[in-house]
């Protein structure tokens, strides 16, 4: 017997809802979300056997993508098709294996699966009035991290789109902390990621009154150098009141000597924040942790899980030591919000940040947790991290190659410099045609920087589907083409 078909649902009215423009029927749903899935796994199914980016002048996207919106609707199945094939292919394919570019990104199923769940509910997390479940889960994945990191019980924090919006709140909680001074001052090092001068900015904090700390040759904050800076500035009149020290640089991976600044921050009164977006769930791995040591002082830290935890961009993290601190920077309770002041033991995230409409990044990392286990993404990060030393092996046994800066993390920063040595003033064209190149090939996608004044090709391992045959695969083609442009 044929089953019969769902009827579809009537309003208030009896018109039934499939015939109104912005409700869609419950079958046709199901249709168009296992078209979605299905092309999801599909490009997972062979994503290291296409280019590694593709990209696309405005000239080319214009004439496919650009138009008025109709003014009536059309069939789903066409427009999914144009999405398909026009927009999605051209963008970077972080999560391809030999994407070595910047800092890239690899989810993990579970948590694609937990950003459609939250979407398909339309979460509301500013409060727990309205969000009982999803704010117990956050409150609980927060204290992972607390625990992860070495924080003291009356440590909290909150999830955010990323590390950007995660500086941004340290840095007003500090000024907020140091009774938001008129000449305050704010200490980074030249390393340190352009989000925590941006958050200086938007903070009120004049360029002038960021100070760029110099550092060693291997890139790290001189800490007897942060002190001088303080002195010097006290003597001329200004009120420092915050020093932003890095646990994994973006350029070289780098982790400066987080507990030394911690004692000059401690006795010089300085809020003392960690960006730690890239590296700090390397805790995770005991091989590492010690590099990490003292990151457990700073009064805040930023963490990016859809860095370094494989989760999907926008599940960022910020964690302060005393969350009470935070909630003072940012708290208020508005009479149309009075229905939600629940008392402090049920948190109102809304009370820790910037945001009072924000949705459930925390089940990204709750499900992923519950799904494969906290020792699975433990094992990742310590695979990639070898990855990264092996690498950096391999291009100091190669003549032809040289290593610019000490591996750390997964990041390693190395440059082309032939056999001979080509001229040395050459030597910064050569690398930058070498990564065009490569890009322009498909073979990987490759992003460089600068360190003094030697243009560096980098690799950034995380990418839990990159192997040591794909590593191994992009060094000889940057070989093959240094010995072409280079005969």
């Amino acid at each position: 017997m044929k089953a019969e078909q769902p009827r579809a649902a009537a309003d208030a009215r009896g018109t039934p809802t499939s015939d109104r423009s912005l409700l869609e029927d419950p079958e046709e749903m199901r249709l168009s979300g296992y078209r979605v899935v299905d092309a999801i796994v599909d490009r997972w199914a062979i994503l290291g056997e296409g280019p590694a980016w593709r990209g696309a002048a405005r000239e080319v996207t214009e004439p496919l993508l650009h138009g008025p919106p109709p003014e009536s609707g059309q069939p789903l199945e066409p427009v999914l098709e144009t999405v398909l094939q026009d927009v999605m292919p051209l963008a970077g394919r972080i999560d391809h294996p030999r994407f070595l570019a910047f800092i890239p990104s690899s989810p993990s199923w579970a948590s694609v699966l937990a950003s459609f769940l939250v979407n398909g509910f339309n979460v509301f997390q500013g409060t727990w009035l309205e969000s009982s479940g999803p704010s117990q889960i956050e409150v609980t994945v927060t204290e992972w991290f607390r625990e992860w990191l070495g924080y003291p019980r009356t440590a909290g924090g909150l999830f955010t789109s990323g590390g950007s919006a995660a500086n941004l709140i340290a840095l007003v909680a500090a000024r907020e902390a140091a009774g938001n001074p008129r000449s305050g001052i704010v200490y980074v090092s030249e390393q340190t990621h352009a989000s925590a001068v941006r958050a200086a900015r938007i903070a009120g904090i004049h360029g002038t009154r960021v100070r760029h700390l110099p550092v060693d040759a291997e890139f790290r904050i001189v800490p007897s150098g942060l002190r001088e800076a303080v002195h010097r500035d006290r003597e001329d009149g200004f009120a420092p009141f915050c020093v932003i020290a890095n646990a994994g640089t973006t350029n070289t991976g780098t982790i400066d000597p987080l507990a030394e600044i911690a004692h000059v921050a401690d006795e010089e009164g300085l809020w003392y924040h960690i960006d730690a977006a890239y590296g700090g769930f390397a805790v995770l791995d005991a091989n590492t942790r010690p590099l990490l040591s003292g990151l457990e002082l700073g009064d805040s830290v930023s963490l990016d899980p859809h860095k370094w935890f494989f989760q999907p961009y926008e599940t960022g993290c910020l964690m302060v030591r005393d969350v009470a601190r935070l909630e003072a920077a940012f708290r208020m309770l508005p009479e149309y919000l009075q229905d939600a002041d629940w008392g402090p033991e049920h948190v109102n995230f809304c009370d820790r940040g910037l945001q009072l409409t924000r949705t459930f990044r925390a089940l990204r990392v709750w499900l992923s947790v519950q799904r494969y286990g906290l020792d699975a993404h433990r094992r990742e990060i310590a695979r990639a991290i070898e990855l990264a030393k092996r690498t950096a092996g391999r291009i100091q046994e190669e003549a032809e190659l040289e290593l610019l800066s000490p591996q750390s993390l997964g990041v390693v920063c190395f440059r082309y410099i032939g056999r001979p040595a080509a001229a040395p003033h050459s030597l910064n064209e050569l690398n930058r045609e070498i990564q065009n190149r490569i890009v322009q090939s498909g073979v990987a996608m490759l992003s460089s920087t600068r360190l003094g004044r030697a243009f560096s090709l980098r690799f950034c391992i995380l990418n839990t589907r990159t192997t040591a045959a794909d590593v191994d695969l992009v060094i000889d083609e940057i070989l093959r083409t240094g010995r072409e442009l280079n005969a």
